[in-house]
Parts: structure tokens; sequence; C-alpha cells
């Protein structure tokens, strides 16, 4: 429920001065229109799969009638939004040059609605109530969550336990007083608050008071490159720090914290963890220009990125397989390889990190000491396997570990399904295990030359002679 806003942006170059006037001249390339305010709330929840119904009212113009048809598209009912003639469709257009914003045009009328639309408005909203899991409130002042509106929806909400999310904005936060969950930035909530947020200790105050005063059951407040804290029910206030990336554009940014709180509590989430997640995707969404989603195989991948050291990188079989789904939905592709490596040299080292350069992410199968033995004799290997897959997991070119007993990968390459399959250049190609298999789906096998004179056996023969001297 909230102010539906069209976005317009203008692309182009600028490369000259106006000789009229002591501004840019920008030459026009292309023209997009987005969904804004709440619809940018909405793109971020199709964007990860939810069915969405929206309450919400328009004018009767042409802004209005591309809303409508842009949500039609994306295959949303817009039973819930309202056509008035007496109303402007706020429209934001933003002339854009080398992926700098130049100036912002806003055609809008932030008059409230009037009491037969409020009635029609929450009379939907009370319909469809029962049938969803979460109703997310974005107020962007344009007039339709006015304060009766507010009121009702979060009293008709709290009767059948639906949680209610707000993204708030002006100085009276009063308007939302017993929602479940408010996402306000730091200059509102200090607004809001009455108190300037400069330390742990300020930050601590406002945060207390408002969700004391406000009857909320969370506070999320947003900080920027400062992260997010947390004030959930009894427990102490929480920090997240923000994800370190490029910052383009911090538009939306705001809208992508409400969906992504809202799916975390819809899915059953934690207050703590629905956070987690949404400070994930708001690092991601500031990296893109404009108003922008993030997708489930984008979260998945920058959580694994974000999470991965030496210890995460060694996985079981089955863990192995659920993570790298992720990373073929995101479009990544997975190399292959396979051996013993024990007593790891340099030219291990240089085999790997050409293996890794064929794809987006390097999986190692290990061979368990019992294959080993089986391979190469009792005496082998020299080092056990935890420890070959601690030395192998420090590796930068190496993103996961995982043993198998077998005497070859077979089984493995099945479950790892890669796009490329590396090898060493001792083997013929028509000897490689799972080539056949590989190829079958239209993946490749690589072999790449090991480097001359370098072996474990040759190490081991050296000692043995220097040693018996």
């Amino acid at each position: 429920v909230g102010d539906l806003i069209l976005d317009k942006y203008v692309w182009g170059t600028a490369g000259r001065i106006s000789p009229e006037a002591p501004v840019p001249v920008v030459k026009v390339d292309r023209e997009e229109f987005r969904l804004g305010g709440a619809g940018n709330v909405i793109n971020n929840l199709v964007a990860l799969g939810c069915q969405v119904e929206i309450a919400s009212v328009v004018g009767s113009d042409s802004s209005g009638e591309m809303l409508k048809q842009r949500l039609t598209g994306e295959g949303i009912s817009t039973a819930g939004i309202q056509s008035a003639p007496e109303r402007m469709t706020t429209c934001k257009t933003r002339i854009l040059a080398s992926h700098q914003q130049m100036i912002r045009l806003d055609q809008e009328s932030c008059v409230a609605i009037d009491p037969l639309q409020e009635e029609q408005l929450l009379d939907y909203v009370e319909s469809i109530l029962g049938s969803v899991d979460a109703v997310l409130v974005s107020d962007y002042l344009k007039g339709v969550l006015t304060d009766r509106v507010l009121a009702e929806i979060i009293r008709l909400a709290r009767k059948v336990s639906c949680p209610v999310l707000v993204d708030p904005k002006g100085g009276d936060f009063s308007r939302y007083k017993g929602a479940s969950l408010l996402t306000p930035n730091q200059k509102e909530a200090e607004l809001a608050a009455g108190i300037r947020i400069h330390s742990s200790e300020s930050l601590l105050a406002a945060g207390s008071y408002l969700r004391d005063e406000l009857k909320l059951e969370s506070l999320l407040i947003t900080r920027s490159h400062q992260g997010m804290t947390i004030f959930a029910g009894g427990a102490p206030p929480e920090h997240l720090a923000a994800d370190a990336r490029d910052v383009y554009d911090v538009s939306g940014a705001g809208d992508t914290v409400l969906a992504l709180c809202a799916v975390g509590l819809a899915g059953g989430l934690s207050m703590s963890a629905a956070a987690e997640l949404a400070n994930l995707a708001a690092g991601i969404v500031v990296g893109k220009v404009g108003t922008a989603t993030v997708s489930s195989a984008e979260l998945l991948a920058a959580a694994l990125k974000r999470d991965q050291n030496y210890h995460s990188k060694i996985l079981s079989q089955e863990r192995l397989a659920a993570i790298l789904e992720g990373y073929r939905q995101a479009g990544k592709k997975i190399v292959f390889t396979n051996g013993c490596f024990d007593l790891l040299h340099a030219g291990h080292v240089k085999y790997l990190q050409k293996a890794r350069k064929l794809g987006d992410l390097l999986v190692l199968g290990l061979n368990s000491d019992v294959s080993i033995r089986r391979l190469k004799g009792e005496k082998r290997p020299l080092l056990q396997q935890t420890e070959r897959a601690q030395i192998l997991a420090a590796l930068d070119c190496v993103d996961y570990l995982t043993i198998f007993e077998e005497d070859t990968p077979t089984e493995l390459i099945g479950l790892v399904r890669p796009a490329v399959l590396a090898k060493g250049g001792d083997y013929a190609a028509a000897d490689v295990v799972g080539r056949e298999f590989v190829e079958s789906y239209g993946g490749e096998l690589v072999l790449l030359e090991f480097e001359a004179g370098r072996s474990t056996t040759n190490i081991i023969d050296e000692v043995l002679t220097r040693y018996r001297e």
C-alpha cells in the first residue's frame, strides 16, 4: 500500500556547454520508464518471485496509465488501484550523462485522497488481508497514506496477526504507531526522535525512544555507509556493517530494504536474519544505476562470497551440490578438477591457477586417504586428507573443495555438472574420466600442462637421496 511513482530516465552524453547559459548540453540517446516509489518495492518483490497485491490511488493521466500498463505487463493485478480525474500522478524525470545524474524534474501534486477514496482503498485492503503474508506500507508523502488510512491498515492487519512493515517519511512518526517494523534512515530517525545521532549512545537513545513511544515490535535504522542498526523486541540493539562495494546510486535502496525484510519475515526468518538479508541486498542495489532490484541468485552469490574462508570452502558433497545450484542460477561458469595433491608443490599451484582462469569458480575433488592407498600403495599419502584439504583451501584459486572416497570422480562429476572439466596434460582426452558426461550437456574438457620435472614422487626421491648421503 502506498504512493506509486513513475520514474523516467533520459540517458545521453554531455560533451559541451550551452552557448545560451552555463549548463551542459545533453544529447539524448534513449528514454526509459520504471516503477518508482511503492512501485519499486513491488519490483523488488516480483524479482524474488513473490505474488503482490497493490492498493493505491493515481491520476487519470498518461503517467497513471503507463504505471498500470507496466504493472499489467509484469502480470500484476491493478484491481486495487483507483484512478482519480482530479489527481496528478507523480512522475520524476532524471537526466543522466556518463552515469551521472545532471538534473531531476518532478511533476506532482501532493494532495490527500478524499474520504470516498480512503473508504474504497481500505475496503480493498480488508478484502485481501486474509490471503497475504505481510503488508508493506511505502510512504512518499504524496497523499495516499492519510492518517486514517495508516491507522486502519495497522489495526486491520493486527486483527488478523499479519505483520505491517513501514518505510516512513516526514518528521511525525506517530502516524505509524503500532506497526510491526519501521525502516527509517538516520536523518528521518533523528527528526522523528528529536535526537541528533552522533555516537553509539545517541543512536541507542533515539532508537529506544522511537520503538517504545510508537509501540513497535522492531525498528531498523539504515545508516548509509555505516550499515544498519536493529532494535528488535527486548533484545539488545544489533549493528550490521555495510557491505563494502562501489556505490553508484543510493536511490531506491530503502525500497529494497523494506521488500527484503518483508520477504524474510514472511518466510519465517527472525528479525535479525531478515535484516541481514536486507543489508546484503542493499549493498547490491547501490552498485546499480537508478532504482534497481536484486535477484535471489545475486543474493546467494553475494552471501557465498562474503562468508567464504578456507574453513567454509571444505564442504560435504550434499552441501556443495546446494551451493553450486545457486551459482548456476547466477549464470556462473563452474570448473572442476580432481587429484591427490600429496605434498603440495609449485607445479600443483600453477596448475590450479590455470584451471581457475577457465571459469568463474574452481571446485576441487580431493582423493581420500583410503582411495590414494588403493591407487598408490600403502605408503601414501604422506599427508592425511584433512591436512591436504586445509592446505589447498588456503589457496585463493580454489573456491570449494570436497573429498571423495571412490577410485574415480565419476559420481562427483555427475553431482557438480561442471561447464569445464580440467585435467593434466599428461592424460589423453579419451582416458579422462567424466569427459563424455560433461560433453553430453555442452561442457568441455581442457587439458593443462603440468610444470616439467615437478611431482610428489620426484620430491620423495630427492629427500631420500639427500638424507641417505
